[in-house]
């Protein structure tokens, strides 16, 4: 029986990992939330882990005083995720807490040694190099739990050894908006941005997937998971969801990994690898879907791409940059406060900045003052 902890329980990823963890009989020694009291306390009590943690004060004390007659230790903040990592004796840990926020929890999980399945994928757009540096001393792996990533990992057997990798293809389903023009997009509401046409995620992640931003977030994680450069990783526009990512080798041979687009897949091969395990999900019927399609993304238009594109290859902390930009960018169109494009916009500014962010060899400091350049870039809202 593996031992799993899991920071963002509440959300998307998290609540997803919990019925595999049931399912799979996985025991359950740690929760982190950030202000959704009512079901991290409901969580608590159904897998009775030895710890929970709250990122948000008034949740905390909530929880805190719900849970007093369990044995259950509640902290707070960073500090308590850190000081939970430290104590839960857990085989693996489960990060799917949404934003930079996440990216210190993955790299303490990597200080302790601990293996990290990971959904936030902030903490290798942001701090690639230090935590796959932090990763590598340690001894830790990193699991991919993105659908894109666990494909291609599966594809690869595992095998960090990529040097018979020609290119990595990752396959995008286009968002809300796939086919619209610049023109059109000028009036998009936040309601149909995050009307996905398949998937059923978190409110960020969709804000990201409607701008395409999801899509150049996940090729620099690539980069890093698979040690590529930009210009090996391909995007392929593939509607249907069920080809989740291909890997073409120097022979030409291309493999693809295939599936019903459902996140419990790639979360449950992560929490059991190297082994595979039985489940009750449903299966894959390809004479269903009757055809499979593949079209070029549309960087003209969904211009967070080409941004993402651009500060993957610019390189150093470029990409944190841009993450918070677009972190800060899209609470502000969920708040009524920019259009759409706006994103992209800002985006663009960020990528293209001409502050000196070249640096390779950075710090946690480091890091969070780049994030903080970014932030402060896009926050002026145009709008009342």
């Amino acid at each position: 029986m593996k031992r799993i902890c899991i920071l963002g329980s509440t959300g998307s990823v998290g609540t997803q990992a919990l019925e595999v963890c049931k399912e799979q009989g996985f025991e359950i020694v740690g929760l982190s939330g950030h202000r959704n009291a009512g079901l991290i306390e409901t969580q608590a009590r159904t897998f009775k882990p030895g710890f929970v943690c709250l990122t948000d004060k008034a949740a905390y004390e909530k929880v805190k005083i719900a849970l007093a007659d369990l044995p259950i230790k509640v902290l707070f903040g960073q500090e308590g995720i850190d000081n939970m990592l430290g104590s839960c004796r857990c085989d693996i840990v489960l990060n799917a807490i949404v934003g930079v926020a996440g990216l210190r929890s993955t790299l303490t999980a990597c200080g302790l040694g601990m293996d990290v399945a990971l959904a936030n994928k902030e903490s290798l757009v942001a701090g690639g190099r230090l935590i796959m540096d932090e990763a590598g001393k340690s001894g830790s792996a990193i699991l991919p739990v993105d659908s894109e990533h666990s494909a291609i990992f599966q594809c690869l057997a595992g095998n960090k050894d990529t040097h018979d990798v020609r290119k990595i293809i990752l396959t995008a389903s286009g968002g809300a908006f796939f086919g619209m023009t610049p023109h059109e997009l000028q009036s998009v509401t936040k309601e149909q941005a995050l009307a996905h046409p398949v998937w059923s995620m978190g409110q960020k992640i969709t804000i990201d997937c409607a701008t395409m931003m999801n899509k150049g977030f996940e090729l620099i994680e690539a980069m890093w998971l698979f040690g590529k450069r930009p210009e090996e990783i391909d995007i392929v526009v593939h509607r249907e969801s069920v080809i989740h990512s291909m890997v073409e080798f120097c022979d030409g041979a291309v493999l693809a990994q295939l599936g019903l687009p459902d996140m419990k897949t790639p979360i449950q091969y992560a929490l059991t690898y190297p082994e595979r395990k039985s489940n009750s999900l449903p299966r894959l019927d390809l004479a269903a879907y009757g055809k499979l399609t593949f079209r070029k993304p549309d960087e003209e238009t969904f211009i967070c791409l080409k941004a993402a594109k651009t500060a993957a290859q610019r390189g150093g902390l470029y990409p944190c940059v841009l993450n918070a930009a677009n972190e800060t960018a899209v609470k502000l169109f969920l708040e009524d406060k920019i259009s759409f494009p706006e994103i992209g916009e800002r985006a663009v500014r960020a990528a293209e900045t001409d502050y000196p962010f070249h640096q390779e060899d950075y710090t946690l400091d480091d890091i969070m003052r780049a994030d903080a350049y970014g932030r402060e870039m896009s926050f002026p809202a145009k709008r009342g």
